[in-house]
């Protein structure tokens, strides 16, 4: 039994131009120690699912419609404010995208890091908070950490905020961490610091990781299995080894031929997807994908495709992708 599962989910927002469907029939599963990548454009519902996950929708415009999320068996859907209250941070954590506006710019770092602590840890002493907050902070590679929980949010570098917001979620020990884009950011240098930080400390604490990105590059670094999402539902699911040297749905095909390569023509121009994402409130009823595709037909625009194994541990959701494959096979 996965240690996180996402079944068929729904999320609706409330909007001045009616009820919009965000979130439609998502499932992903997380096993007890794996990273998995969410990969997908701004506003495909990458960070709507981690905050459904988290409870954490904003009241009352968005709502969970449908579906169920089970963590260690229990679906956290049916759970009041105070029973999630007790998982939320303590078996489930999540770094955000924006260290600086996660940050409270007004207190003190050291009082930011002792309020997350304190909240599962009510009965330790001040000393015992301070203590525990030098500790988190040298495990997470901020040097002079005296000095730095005495510090406010603007006097500390991106990379080092970034680390205070993964100490911060680190303090409960949790059995489950979501990072939404913690190095969007940052730059290349200490973009892979921090990875090699979430990486080191993933191997000591055995959590399991959602890494929420855009960029398919830090995915193949850190991930097992990724799940490829489009306009709030997933358009495919692979091993990172398989979705790299074959994807099978139009548009993850579309993000990996974008990426540069080092046997590309010089100063050729990136292969890019035609269009954008229609607006919300303006989706096709059949592939959401369909008005960029290539290989869309009458039936993609009408037809919800259907999530089909494509073998162990992978899936697609695309209504001619076993023709388009066989079409490849047969022009190889």
């Amino acid at each position: 039994m996965p240690l996180l599962a996402i079944e068929n989910l729904a999320v609706s927002f409330e909007t001045d131009e009616g009820i919009v469907d965000v979130i439609d029939g998502v499932s992903i599963d997380l096993a007890e120690g794996e990273t998995l990548g969410l990969v997908g454009e701004s506003g495909c519902g990458k960070s709507v699912t981690a905050l459904t996950v988290m409870g954490l929708l904003p009241k009352p415009a968005g709502r969970v419609v449908g579906g169920a999320i089970h963590f260690d068996g229990r679906d956290i859907t049916s759970l009041t404010s105070e029973e999630l209250s007790t998982i939320r941070g303590r078996d489930i954590a999540m770094i955000f995208q924006e260290p600086m506006t996660a940050l409270n710019p007004v207190h003190r770092v050291g009082n930011q890091l002792a309020e997350s602590y304190r909240l599962h840890h009510p009965e330790a002493s001040k000393a015992e908070i301070r203590e525990e907050s030098l500790k988190l902070m040298d495990h997470v590679g901020i040097p002079a950490a005296e000095q730095r929980l005495d510090e406010y949010p603007h006097q500390l570098s991106g990379g080092m905020r970034q680390r205070v917001m993964i100490a911060m979620a680190l303090s409960s020990k949790p059995r489950v961490l979501i990072a939404d884009e913690p190095t969007t950011a940052l730059d290349v240098t200490i973009q892979a610091q921090i990875l090699e930080l979430l990486r080191d400390l993933q191997n000591e604490y055995g959590m399991a990781i959602v890494f929420i990105t855009h960029d398919l590059g830090v995915i193949a670094e850190l991930a097992s299995r990724v799940v490829v999402m489009y306009a709030g539902r997933v358009a495919e699911a692979a091993p990172v080894d398989a979705l790299f040297a074959s994807p099978k749905h139009p548009y993850a095909q579309g993000l990996l031929a974008s990426i540069p390569r080092l046997d590309s023509e010089p100063k050729s121009l990136l292969p890019t997807i035609p269009g954008v994402v229609p607006r919300i409130e303006d989706l096709p009823d059949g592939c959401r994908f369909s008005n960029r595709c290539a290989h869309a037909r009458d039936a993609c625009w009408t037809d919800k495709p259907a999530i089909e194994s494509v073998a162990t541990d992978r899936t697609v959701a695309c209504l001619r992708w076993r023709e388009l494959e066989q079409q490849a096979a047969a022009s190889a």
